[in-house]
């Protein structure tokens, strides 16, 4: 079969369920396709294949036996934040090239244990600081619609590689959009669960507060299939949540009728790309039909939620980032003078320039006699931003809105201005602050690059989450769409 990259999980499944190809052949097809693809766009930044056709061999085993899960002998990719035991984690850094994780992040465990089959680890923006993937140690990764465009990040090499069919799903980590932006500039399916869903045991932190790891796919029923594996406690993780996950699959096909849509008069004002507008639109017209109420919303705060993230963010990040000093792992500077010059020179080689940019804006945030005026303050504002989307989600069963105000940019564009990379993530860094769930589905195109609407919901409401999508995916083809170069 030539069209397997074409196909959604749920398919693959049934394909090697009734034994028309084998686990291994599987494997092999989307090996092949990555040595075809990925020099043009630098999705990857390890291939396992030898231990991934040894998984395939033992997931082969199991379903000739019966014992096939839904994920048995599936392929998959690992962000290369995820610690995996004896392969690199590099983080996109420097720092850590030279890093083999002597473990396995909780996340990469789990999907171990349901007989998946690792490919390789993505690119990304260095230590998940950025919104393009193009501060990455090993060089940017392109967009599979047209690779003159950025893929999104920090995510971005996860969403890169499923829309071109190097993999069928991926996971990824959203601290502030970073698996939701790539979802939407790739035209995939990505879904930031709720604060304390997934573990961040092995996890590599960049913001301990606001890190998520979730589930990447062409499809919202892929996402679920995913998440049921990737979910639950984890007692290693302190910020794990106690609630009992569930099976993310169940409510899939339930009515959309008497759906109750908030639309926030903050993300449809000026700043959005009129052709994203028009996609959004269509896809609530769409919704609509299937049922739902649409009614205009207001998150009053929501403005201030990019000067509140990029201080608690870094601030975060500059604790995090400490332990990266050429003392115990990672690189360490050739013949230091002392232990100063170690630290120093470990680091200024180590870290790329974005990462300095938000350490050094983080260290100052909690510096003495600035703790008061930004991180504190910061920390309230998130609380008024949380207090939005309560106040608002107890009106309304979901809130709907563009993910990006405008579609991926060129490659390039945003590392000449830093900020305006930062005002991309103004429809997604809230929910962050707010540790809500939200998925971005693809809903069209606008200068001849993909849309994805953002759902947000309540806290622990992926299920309905993945109702709404799964549903408009059923009456839409957008997410079934490949990039032309990659068919």
């Amino acid at each position: 079969m030539s069209d397997l990259h074409c196909k959604t999980l749920t398919e693959l499944r049934g394909i090697l369920d009734s034994k028309q190809i084998s686990a291994q052949e599987l494997a092999q097809h989307f090996i092949r396709r990555i040595q075809a693809h990925d020099s043009t766009l630098n999705s990857f930044i390890s291939v396992t294949e030898d231990a991934g056709l040894l998984a395939a061999q033992r997931a082969d085993e199991k379903i000739a036996a019966g014992q096939a899960g839904a994920l048995t002998g599936i392929p998959v990719a690992h962000k290369d934040i995820f610690c995996t035991m004896g392969v690199k984690t590099s983080c996109g850094s420097r720092m850590l090239d030279n890093f083999i994780a002597p473990y396995n992040a909780s996340v990469v465990e789990r999907l171990n244990q349901a007989d998946t089959v690792m490919l390789g680890k993505t690119n990304m923006d260095e230590f998940a600081m950025g919104s393009t993937s193009e501060s990455s140690y090993y060089g940017a990764t392109k967009n599979p619609w047209d690779t003159q465009a950025v893929p999104g990040g920090s995510s971005g090499g996860s969403a890169a590689a499923i829309a071109a069919g190097l993999t069928p799903i991926a996971t990824g980590t959203d601290t502030g959009g970073s698996i939701r932006q790539p979802a939407a500039y790739c035209g995939i399916t990505g879904l930031k669960p709720t604060y304390g869903r997934v573990s961040r045991f092995g996890m590599i932190a960049y913001a301990s507060s606001l890190d998520q790891g979730g589930p990447m796919a062409r499809s919202a029923e892929d996402c679920a299939l995913l998440l049921n594996v990737m979910a639950g406690f984890d007692a290693r993780d302190s910020t794990s949540s106690e609630q009992a996950s569930e099976d993310y699959t169940a409510q899939l096909n339930l009515d959309l009728t008497g759906l109750k849509i908030g639309l926030p008069r903050e993300y449809f004002g000026a700043g959005l790309d009129v052709g994203v507008a028009q996609a959004i639109d269509a896809a609530i017209s769409e919704l609509r039909k299937l049922g739902a109420e649409v009614r205009e919303v207001s998150l009053p705060n929501s403005e201030l939620a990019i000067p509140a993230y990029y201080v608690i963010a870094p601030a975060e990040a500059s604790s995090n980032l400490s332990r990266f000093d050429g003392v115990r792992f990672g690189h360490r500077c050739d013949a230091p003078k002392d232990l100063t010059d170690l630290y120093e020179r470990s680091r200024a080689e180590g870290f790329g320039d974005e990462v300095k940019r938000r350490i050094m804006i983080g260290t100052y945030a909690l510096s003495s006699g600035y703790y008061d005026a930004y991180y504190l303050k910061a920390q309230r504002v998130r609380r008024l931003i949380a207090d939005d989307f309560q106040r608002v989600l107890s009106e309304v069963d979901v809130i709907m809105g563009p993910v990006t105000p405008s579609v991926a940019p060129n490659l390039g564009e945003s590392l000449k201005d830093p900020v305006a990379m930062y005002l991309s993530d103004i429809y997604t860094v809230p929910v962050n602050l707010a540790g809500l769930p939200a998925i971005s589905i693809p809903v069209g195109f606008a200068h001849n690059r993909p849309v994805g609407l953002q759902v947000i919901g309540k806290a622990f409401a992926e299920s309905r989450l993945l109702n709404i999508a799964h549903r408009f995916q059923q009456a839409t083809d957008w997410h079934r769409q490949t990039p032309p170069a990659f068919k």
